[in-house]
């Protein structure tokens, strides 16, 4: 099982239009979204998506069993394959909601959540999201007793990040580095629940770290940074853990897979540097891949800008590469 992490500001709609030309293998997930937006904001925009899209799933933000159900509901009824709880954030604004992180130290509270949750899933999996542990917690003892509890309860499916999450004194940009990766205590979970679905989450920069990963005896793994900054890694994914042809031979060809996507989003009045944004890292440490960038960057957010933005940082890539073989 090979999946892309949730990632707030990064993992819209565009960006999962755009990694789907590149895997079709890999579950994707939506940036998370509290209940209370799904209850009272614009659900079209948090929640609508393409069909081109699935596998997706939906990570919701909350605390309250009865919201969560209420918006389990709402999104199964959207057509998400996965409805997943975020007990992992640390920002400010999750904490001052009591949920993410927070809830790593209200196991009880998660198991009726994901209870509630299940109840409104009409059969779609619903699966959890969480650290090791909070602050200074001992992950040998807090990571344990969660899963333990919610195993217990009912819960099948647990999505690891190899970290405690430090609520206090770093920021969420520091808390995906600084609190040191423990895969051990991950590896160590799966020997201890055998019969719950471990997926590894944190530090996965490159597919020869996912393998070695279910070698070690894990269900699946989540790649967050690694295949958004170089989304080349994803044209590999599905020949490797899907033994399936990849979409794409190229991510040249990819990306003139994806313009039709593109030009569809511009006619609806979506500006280009909204989907462009995601595809700066398309050809990181490939000959022309900073022309890629600046052309995308500096030229994609002009007001009017379109597929011939594309086609010129395009042709960067072919030109250099031509260079290359000369």
């Amino acid at each position: 099982m090979f999946s892309v992490a949730p990632m707030m500001d990064w993992t819209d709609r565009h960006c999962r239009s755009f990694h789907r030309v590149l895997t079709k293998g890999a579950l994707l997930y939506t940036e998370m979204v509290t209940t209370g937006a799904v209850l009272h904001g614009d659900r079209e925009r948090l929640l609508g998506f393409s069909a081109a899209e699935h596998p997706v799933a939906l990570q919701l933000g909350g605390s309250d069993p009865a919201d969560l159900a209420r918006a389990t509901a709402i999104g199964v009824d959207y057509g998400y394959d996965e409805i997943n709880l975020n007990c992992g954030c640390p920002s400010d604004r999750v904490q001052k909601g009591a949920f993410g992180a927070c809830l790593m130290r209200e196991e009880t509270l998660v198991a009726e959540c994901l209870s509630a949750m299940r109840e409104a899933a009409k059969g779609r999996p619903v699966t959890v999201k969480h650290r090791l542990g909070v602050d200074d917690d001992a992950p040998e003892e807090r990571a344990f007793r969660f899963v333990e509890t919610l195993a217990k309860a009912g819960t099948t499916r647990f999505i690891v990040h190899a970290r405690n999450a430090w609520l206090k004194g770093l920021s969420p940009k520091e808390n995906r580095d600084v609190p040191p990766l423990r895969y051990e205590v991950v590896y160590a979970l799966k020997r201890a629940f055998p019969d719950v679905t471990i997926v590894l989450n944190g530090g996965i920069a490159d597919l020869a770290t996912a393998r070695a990963a279910i070698a070690e005896g894990l269900d699946g793994v989540m790649v967050g940074r690694a295949a958004y900054q170089t989304p080349a890694l994803l044209l590999e994914v599905d020949p490797v853990f899907y033994g399936a042809p990849a979409p794409a031979p190229d991510m040249t060809t990819a990306i003139e897979r994806f313009m039709p996507y593109i030009a569809d989003r511009l006619s609806e009045g979506v500006p280009l540097h909204a989907i462009a944004r995601h595809m700066l890292g398309a050809f990181h440490g490939r000959p022309g891949g900073r022309l890629w960038r600046r052309v995308l960057s500096e030229e994609g957010c002009k007001p009017g800008a379109g597929l011939d933005v594309m086609r010129k940082a395009l042709s960067m890539i072919t030109e250099s590469s031509r260079r290359v073989v000369v």
